[in-house]
């Protein structure tokens, strides 16, 4: 296998198939791109086709979504075994996964479901960490989740929980700043705060996306990670006090539900590219 080159430190975007021939027509300022790692376990047909053809002119970011990290049960071993042969084939810049269980018994749940923060979950998700990294021969970024609810038997706050699994396996961090801002909102927390207090010399990438806002039973605000729409300000916002902390480091811009024409996708990239150059402006 080739070696792997790192996700340049520049916006990439999520990949959608309608994007093909304008992407390969007009990049814009995009340079990497994302797939959801599930979309691409078959054996052949157009999908794959084009993942090589988009692999030739891209960096690519490999992101799963059906592992159920933190679930009670052991991994899914077929599944890991497709996930290991995609990886082979594609050699992606970057392969990342959730900090959230999504499997109960033989049943796969269609959503990414919150973990209470306990030694026992620490251990259990630092055991499939490690096996997913061994299985697949590369280090990992693990997510974290948006979230709607605290758990009362948590005993870590959710940075150090992440960075406690960061330094026992060994892996990096996704970070993202949309579901930063969505769980501090629901949570009654500062998403500053939260930021200042992340280990950000584990991050290897960073999410942006849309959300929904909403009210809960008290009239309360309520945001939904719903990655259908354009980047709030708020969260742009967020993304320069992360990076000002940071430095560059590979932004996305996720867009997954009533996806728009290329042109819309490429705008929100170039918010991601003025974001990226803010932070290479000498102080």
């Amino acid at each position: 296998m080739p070696p792997i080159t790192p996700l340049p430190a520049a916006p990439g975007v999520g990949y959608k198939p309608q994007h093909y021939t304008p992407i390969l027509a007009d990049a814009a300022p995009v340079q990497w791109l994302e797939i959801h790692a599930e979309n691409y376990m078959g054996d052949g047909g157009r999908p794959l086709a084009q993942l090589r053809a988009l692999s030739e002119r891209f960096a690519i970011s490999v992101h799963g979504v059906g592992l159920s990290i933190g679930g009670e049960g052991a991994l899914d071993r077929d599944h890991l075994a497709r996930l290991k042969h995609l990886v082979e084939w594609l050699n992606p810049a970057s392969f990342s996964e959730h900090l959230a269980w999504s499997t109960h018994d033989s049943h796969f749940l269609n959503d990414l479901l919150p973990l209470p923060y306990t030694d026992a979950t620490l251990a259990r998700i630092c055991d499939h960490v490690d096996e997913v990294q061994e299985v697949l021969g590369r280090r990992m970024l693990l997510e974290n989740p948006s979230s709607y609810l605290a758990f009362a038997q948590s005993t870590r706050d959710e940075p150090g929980f992440l960075a406690e699994i960061a330094q026992r396996t060994g892996c990096g961090l996704l970070l993202d700043v949309n579901n930063v801002f969505v769980s501090a909102t629901n949570l009654g927390y500062t998403p500053q705060g939260y930021i200042d207090a992340f280990p950000l010399d584990r991050v290897g990438e960073i999410h942006v996306g849309g959300h929904d806002e909403d009210e809960d039973d008290h009239g309360a605000p309520l945001l939904i990670d719903s990655h259908g729409r354009e980047v709030a300000d708020p969260v742009w916002a967020l993304l320069d006090h992360t990076l000002a902390r940071s430095g560059p480091l590979p932004v996305l811009v996720e867009w997954d539900t009533d996806v728009p024409d290329w042109p819309v996708l490429a705008a929100e990239a170039r918010r991601a590219r003025a974001a990226l150059a803010r932070t290479l402006v000498p102080a």
